[in-house]
């Protein structure tokens, strides 16, 4: 059953939130930071991304830039910038994109849980990834930024959130990308009492975004444990900081493959040897949408065309078997176009769905990349048939927006 508990979070005042807060570390280079943090020292890139305080080109990885780090999340506290609250409290984040909104509690969950599969994964995460999340966290001695879990919706669940934000909100803004952030504090000590209960009675919680930043986080509590002579675990590196939205109100969005070359085939071969597998018709220079499951796009040499998976080239009654990824990954990827590893392939390049398909036609018009291939979404019930049955999605098959903001709230490990 899911452990979670309150905690006494780290954040900024509420005049300096738009300041502080960030996009995650993983979505943008370090380029992109320093120039979205240009002219402002609260940024909370320089805590997550601190290689943008030394010259263009510094390597991220190099152990003075983890430092930095630690020294900004110091200077933050001290002057100010970053407040710990003195109560433990639960937290509520909604995010608000094209008019509709989620709803999520922020919570520490359990390092055991994680470790012991409570919490539930669908991907693999990648070793250098991990460990370098694994140094932020050690380092800093704290969960900078959370993690995005899903939980199987709840009524009584669902009441509090509507009861908790009927009330004023303690962060109310729209992010420069257009997405609205809403914060409260859940401090009625009965509330925070019921909700860890709750949670308690479910046997799973699911991660839907962050899966590195899960496991770096897990094993660094794992190894503080190891490292106190007298672990109880109940101490504070035994969680991590976690917000957990009902499954019910979570989307799914698209996330596309690039692919540089046609793998020495002309286009004619390349077209007829997917007509092996699937049902192509040429669509014309409009952008064309994938319309159901087993549909996808493709755009080459400035043509949009449809694939329609042939009955026979996928089993619905698989888990993985029913996904577009898989399809597309193994009919095409693999049996036309040669590759094999899409986690180490440089020939095929992910687009999320968030850029529209209007990005994939500039990848290739550009002369970049030789075809793209749009997908339909994954829903939800199938991310967790796969996390409930102990498969794992192939790479790059979910994409969730909008993303958590970082730095409305942070998780200190001691």
């Amino acid at each position: 059953m899911a452990k979670i508990k309150p905690f006494k979070g780290i954040r900024p005042p509420k005049e300096l939130v738009e300041q502080v807060a960030s996009r995650p570390y993983d979505v943008l280079n370090s380029e992109e930071a320093r120039e979205e943090a240009k002219g402002n020292a609260k940024s909370l890139y320089h805590i997550i991304k601190p290689e943008i305080d030394f010259p263009p080109g510094t390597d991220e990885h190099a152990p003075e830039v983890y430092e930095k780090a630690v020294e900004n999340f110091l200077s933050f506290q001290e002057k100010g910038w970053l407040k710990q609250d003195e109560k433990e409290l639960y937290y509520v984040y909604a995010q608000t994109m094209n008019g509709r909104t989620q709803y999520g509690f922020v919570v520490c969950a359990n390092v055991d849980d994680y470790l012991n599969g409570v919490i539930k994964k669908h991907e693999l995460t990648r070793k250098d990834k991990e460990e370098d999340r694994m140094k932020h966290v050690r380092i800093n001695n704290a969960n900078i930024e959370p993690v995005f879990f899903a939980y199987p919706a709840q009524k009584e669940l669902d009441e509090i959130l509507v009861s908790v934000t009927q009330n004023q909100p303690e962060y109310d803004f729209t992010a420069p990308d257009g997405f609205g952030h809403h914060f409260w504090l859940i401090e009625d000590e009965t509330t925070i009492n019921r909700i860890t209960e709750l949670f308690a009675s479910m046997p799973f919680l699911y991660i839907a975004d962050g899966h590195h930043r899960t496991a770096a986080a897990a094993l660094v509590g794992a190894e503080k444990a190891k490292q106190n002579p007298n672990h109880t675990g109940e101490e504070e590196y035994n969680y991590f900081l976690a917000v957990c939205f009902p499954d019910n109100q979570l989307q799914i969005i698209d996330y596309n493959r690039v692919v540089k070359d046609l793998n020495g085939l002309d286009e004619d071969t390349f077209l007829q040897k997917l007509s092996k597998n699937f049902i192509v018709e040429e669509k014309g220079t409009e952008i064309y949408n994938p319309e159901k499951l087993h549909n996808f796009s493709m755009y080459l040499s400035g043509k949009w065309y449809s694939l329609t998976a042939k009955p026979g080239t996928y089993n619905d009654n698989d888990p993985i078997g029913i996904l577009d990824v898989t399809i597309s990954s193994t009919l095409i990827l693999d049996e036309i176009l040669g590759i094999k590893d899409l986690r180490t392939d440089k020939r095929v390049d992910f687009v999320g769905g968030i850029r529209g398909l209007e990005e994939l036609k500039k990848r290739v018009d550009s002369g970049e990349m030789k075809v793209a291939f749009a997908l339909y979404p994954v829903s939800m019930k199938q991310l967790i048939d796969i996390a409930d049955t102990g498969n794992i999605m192939p790479p790059k098959t979910t994409w969730f927006e909008p993303k958590l903001r970082s730095g409305l709230v942070i998780h200190k490990l001691i």
